[in-house]
């Protein structure tokens, strides 16, 4: 396989993983790193670009859903958004640090977007957590593949 299409895979599967679709781009990676394909650094980087690229489309449509909150129509009533608005004021932006927690994750960036945090903040808070977590599943697998 290509670099390009080593890249663009992992990148596919990271950016997937961070939609509301399921998916796992830790395996992605698991996999490419055991292979010997491609370079780590530009692997980790990769795939953290891709995921959190992914938590910016989830922000942007929770951004656009919050202007019709007050349609029948809308997925999302008042009085459930009221609710999520109060349990995010009491735990803050911070918990975007959890942005990469499977299943929690993704609403979380869906909620940020909806809650009008500054995209900059999301953007860097989102970061340092998807960063973080690839970081230590490459920890996790040299650890493993040196035993």
């Amino acid at each position: 396989m290509t670099d390009l299409a080593i890249y663009g895979l992992l990148f596919a599967s990271a950016f997937l993983s961070a939609t509301l679709l399921p998916g796992s781009s830790e395996v992605a990676l698991l996999a490419l790193l055991a292979n010997g394909e491609g370079t780590p650094t530009l692997l980790l980087v990769t795939a953290t670009f891709g995921n959190v690229l992914g938590a910016v489309v989830n922000f942007l449509l929770g951004k656009y859903v919050s202007r019709f909150l007050d349609h029948r129509w809308c997925p999302i009533s008042p009085d459930s958004y009221e609710k999520a608005r109060i349990w995010y004021d009491r735990y803050g932006v911070w918990s975007l640090l959890l942005s990469w927690v499977p299943v929690v994750g993704d609403p979380l960036t869906v909620l940020a977007g909806a809650l009008q945090v500054g995209f900059w903040r999301f953007v860097v808070l989102v970061t340092t957590g998807k960063a973080a977590r690839y970081g230590l599943v490459y920890l996790l697998w040299q650890g493993w593949s040196q035993s």
